[in-house]
């Protein structure tokens, strides 16, 4: 594991360079987006200082900006992932549909080719992962897929609206998934990007509403049996 870095100190180029608690903050929403980190898990900050080398109140800071998104503050109890309910998976799918509707439709209207072939190149980065058997990479480049469109959206209310709301979803499967396989068919993926490409808005917000869809259909609404998580291990 890469040592943390002290404050916001720039690297040789001149670029600002993350913070510890920014790097903290980072690695736990990659972690959940790959599935490391499951659901109702307790984030016990002693634990987390170990596993990322850092002191104490690191991690502690990096919860607050989780705090109503990912992380639940239960007081005398500690920090812990959230873990939604079967409503609340039912709930975030509904505003997902619609958020990401908008999302589609407002890059099918403006067709770039340099958006599409970066798209395209996704989907095949996605493809390789999935071919080579990187389950996780796989995992985490289906998540960022849904993300790229929002950047591309050219909006940035868009993407931190829905930002939050996908790192849920991910959860959401982790929780209910009934296993650790990539949230999203990449064909799915393609015919978007294939609709996107045509300037098709309609028809892109037709695959997405198949693509999430079917991504619901695959939740098992059961809670799986709690595990003492290995923070070394899931951050390594």
């Amino acid at each position: 594991m890469s040592e943390g870095h002290s404050g916001n100190m720039p690297d040789p180029d001149g670029a600002r360079l993350p913070s510890d608690e920014e790097r903290v903050h980072g690695d736990i929403v990659k972690a959940i987006y790959e599935q490391r980190l499951r659901p109702g898990t307790k984030l016990g900050e002693e634990a987390l200082a170990a596993a990322f080398g850092q002191p104490r109140e690191d991690p502690a800071r990096a919860f607050v900006a989780f705090q109503q998104k990912l992380v639940e503050l239960i007081p005398n109890r500690g920090a812990f992932v959230i873990r939604p309910s079967e409503s609340d998976a039912r709930d975030v799918f509904t505003i997902r549909k619609s958020l990401e509707n908008i999302v589609v439709e407002r890059v099918a209207a403006k067709p770039d080719p340099a958006v599409i072939r970066q798209l395209r190149a996704h989907v095949r980065a996605e493809i390789a992962a999935r071919d080579k058997g990187q389950r996780r990479e796989a995992i985490r480049m289906a998540g960022e897929f849904h993300i790229m469109l929002a950047r591309l959206s050219d909006s940035r209310v868009f993407l931190g609206t829905l930002e939050p709301v996908l790192m849920q979803s991910s959860l959401i499967v982790s929780l209910y998934g009934g296993g650790l396989v990539p949230s999203c068919p990449v064909e799915e993926h393609q015919a978007i990007v294939d609709a996107l490409a045509q300037g098709d808005g309609a028809a892109a917000c037709a695959c997405m509403g198949q693509h999430l869809a079917h991504l619901e259909g695959t939740l098992r609404l059961e809670l799986d049996d709690d595990e003492e998580p290995d923070f070394a291990a899931i951050f390594s």
